[in-house]
């Protein structure tokens, strides 16, 4: 039963639910600082840690493109997506629809 297209389930941790998971690492967390060996970054080994990762991802330039050209579609989808719908005090706007908690004086 070594076949690798036999799906597996998950096991364990990853079995759990989410708040299941984020209740126990906060648990590890907390107990982490109170023990005094939870690392604490600094900013400069923040900032060292993502420039590190930048430079990383940034090399592959088919990931880089693949990216930006997402974000370009999005953009333009978006704003395609504004054009379209009409705007207040424009001709073709239409009316806000009628309050139907507040009485018209009319009987329904």
């Amino acid at each position: 039963m070594n076949n690798p297209a036999v799906s597996r389930r998950a096991r364990g941790f990853a079995r759990m639910d989410a708040s299941k998971q984020r209740e126990i690492a906060s648990r590890g967390g907390r107990a982490a600082h109170a023990h005094g060996t939870a690392h604490k970054f600094s900013s400069e080994e923040a900032r060292a840690a993502g420039r590190k990762g930048g430079e990383a991802i940034s090399g592959n330039r088919e990931h880089m493109a693949r990216i930006g050209r997402l974000g370009g579609e999005a953009r333009r989808a978006r704003r395609a997506e504004r054009a379209a719908l009409p705007q207040a005090g424009q001709p073709g706007a239409t009316a806000a629809a009628p309050n139907k908690t507040e009485p018209s004086g009319e009987e329904e």
